[in-house]
């Protein structure tokens, strides 16, 4: 190898040497301060008290057989969806389709006879006032004649009865829901009171939670709830009722919320999270873009005096709706956090090496 290969390769070797000293210098506070920040602040929050609480069906119910007969169609089963209105049981009609008739011919014979003695009853008035029949006549025409109204109104009740028995021939549902239950076939005798399908509607729903009865006063007095749903999102309660007792053995009181008719995605039976809305707190906040996710460690970088970024780690609290989380451990007012967590992690990797 020659002189000058020999100098040119160590003049590589000697660069090389000078960056790498070059990378292992520490980040200085002019580097650091180039960082965006934002400074930890106590401010005025809503206070939240959160409890798990339980999805209800406001609208369950059986429906029960209204006449004995035998079942000839059921057209729906359990998980169906029905709407309002739907035929879900159909019995055997033609008995009481032959007892309606039979009221309704009783009906017209009673009107019929009405319309006969109120024309009697009008010709023997006339004669009555002409001095040509007796008090005793005119007496027993009008007794015909009140006696006839009496039988019109008799066969109206009983052919109102038969019609309603006809009716509950078929039953159909009294709201939109899903089928949960179904407690007949096809071919049984169903007797009165029966049961015959449950369902309920997932339009209609209510969160119950159990409150400790040393927060049952301040949920009274401010009366605010939110619900958060499966997706990310809340939904308000649209109102709040609180037991007036407590149960004697877990010393709660049973909150009920009704939420807003509508799909929210939420069904009976799931557990989700309550947030009783009640007053204001001081909580340190900080914009939620500080915050650094690794695994189970949750953290900031706060910029110390000498101007480095260190990684610290907190405890959050809840997230506000202008962006910014409450911290409620592992930093004090004042401090100044990196809102750029990724450019402080690159600097402290370039100053290590």
């Amino acid at each position: 190898m020659t002189t000058e290969s020999r100098a040119a390769r160590w003049r590589i070797v000697l660069f090389a040497a000078v960056l790498a000293t070059g990378l292992d210098l520490p980040p200085s506070a002019e580097a650091a301060g180039e960082l965006p920040t934002a400074t930890a602040q106590r401010a005025a929050v809503q206070r939240e008290r959160s409890y798990d609480g339980t999805v209800e069906a406001e609208r369950r119910s059986t429906v029960s057989a209204q006449v004995s007969a035998r079942i000839e169609q059921v057209p729906f089963d359990v998980d169906d969806y029905v709407e309002r209105g739907d035929i879900i049981v159909q019995f055997r009609d033609r008995p009481v389709a032959a007892q309606l008739k039979q009221a309704e011919a009783a009906e017209q014979e009673a009107r019929a006879r009405r319309a006969e003695a109120r024309a009697n009853h009008g010709r023997i008035q006339q004669l009555f006032q002409q001095g040509r029949v007796s008090r005793a006549d005119m007496d027993r025409i009008t007794a015909d004649l009140q006696s006839a109204e009496a039988r019109v109104k008799a066969a109206e009740g009983a052919l109102l009865a038969a019609r309603e028995s006809f009716e509950n021939t078929v039953v159909r549902a009294p709201f939109s829901g899903i089928v949960v239950e179904r407690h007949v076939e096809i071919g049984e005798m169903a007797t009165v009171g029966a049961p015959l399908m449950t369902g309920l509607s997932l339009e209609h729903l209510r969160v119950a939670v159990d409150i400790p009865q040393s927060d049952i006063g301040a949920l009274r007095s401010d009366g605010e709830a939110r619900i958060d749903l499966p997706n990310g999102g809340s939904l308000p309660a649209e109102s709040i009722r609180v037991f007036p007792y407590a149960d004697p053995s877990t010393h709660t009181f049973r909150v009920r919320l009704r939420l807003a008719e509508g799909q929210h995605g939420i069904y009976p039976g799931m557990w989700v999270k309550v947030r009783f809305l009640t007053g204001e707190e001081q909580a340190l906040l900080v914009p939620q873009s500080a915050v650094v996710q690794r695994s189970e460690l949750t953290a900031v970088y706060v910029l110390g005096e000498d101007g480095v970024p260190r990684l610290r780690q907190v405890r959050l609290g809840r997230v506000q709706s202008d962006g910014r989380v409450a911290i409620l451990a592992g930093l004090d007012d004042g401090e100044r956090v990196v809102t750029d967590p990724e450019a402080a992690r690159v600097q402290l990797a370039g100053g290590n090496g």
